[in-house]
C-alpha cells in the first residue's frame, strides 16, 4: 500500500487509479447514503477522484489513504447537498446499503431516525455502524478530536433511542391513558 501511494504521489496515474479503485465502492456507499440517488452518488465519486488526484501529495501516512478518501467523499456529498438544497428527493432508497432487515417497518423507522440527525451525527453513525470504523478512525475521517467523535455518536444514539421510544409510546398508549 505504501509503495502504491508513493508512486501516485510522484505522478504515476496508473498507481492512483489502482489505489482509487480499491476504495471506490466504499466511497460510493458513503456518498449514496448522503445524496440518496445513484446519479448524484456517482457524481460525488467522480468529484472525489478529481480532488484526491489533485491533492494526493498531501497524504502524510499512506496507511490512512482510505480514511482520507472517505473524508473527501463526505465533503463532496455535503457540498452537493448544499448546492442542491432546494431539491427534494422523492424516494429515499438506500436500504440496500443498510443491510437486510427482517422487519421492513424497522428498516423504515431506522432510516427515518437517521435522516433526522444533523450531518455530523449522521456521519458518525454511518461510519461506526455501516462502515465499521473505530472511534479513532471516525475522529481522523471527520477531523475531530476522539472525545468529540464519541460524544457525537452517543448524542446521536440518544436522539435515535428517544425517537424510537417516543414512537413506541404513541402507538401503544391510547389517548385516555396519557
Amino acid at each position: 500500500m505504501d509503495k502504491l501511494v508513493r508512486k501516485a504521489q510522484k505522478g504515476d496515474d496508473k498507481a492512483f487509479i489502482k489505489l482509487f479503485q480499491l476504495y471506490e465502492e466504499d466511497m460510493y456507499r458513503m456518498a449514496f447514503v448522503y445524496v440518496k440517488n445513484e446519479v448524484d452518488a456517482l457524481d460525488v465519486v467522480q468529484e472525489t477522484a478529481y480532488r484526491a488526484f489533485k491533492n494526493i501529495e498531501t497524504i502524510k501516512k499512506p496507511k490512512y489513504v482510505k480514511t482520507w478518501l472517505i473524508r473527501i467523499a463526505i465533503t463532496c456529498s455535503l457540498d452537493l447537498l448544499k448546492k442542491n438544497k432546494n431539491v427534494v428527493p422523492l424516494i429515499p432508497d438506500y436500504e440496500q446499503f443498510m443491510g437486510a432487515e427482517a422487519d421492513p417497518l424497522a428498516a423504515i423507522t431506522l432510516k427515518e431516525m437517521i435522516e433526522k440527525l444533523n450531518e455530523e451525527e449522521k456521519s458518525t453513525v454511518l461510519l461506526r455502524f455501516y462502515e465499521g470504523y473505530s472511534f479513532k478512525e471516525i475522529a481522523e475521517t471527520l477531523s475531530i478530536p476522539l472525545g468529540t467523535a464519541k460524544s457525537i455518536l452517543y448524542r446521536a444514539m440518544g436522539k435515535m433511542r428517544k425517537e424510537y421510544e417516543g414512537g413506541e409510546k404513541d402507538e401503544s398508549y391510547q389517548a385516555g391513558d396519557q
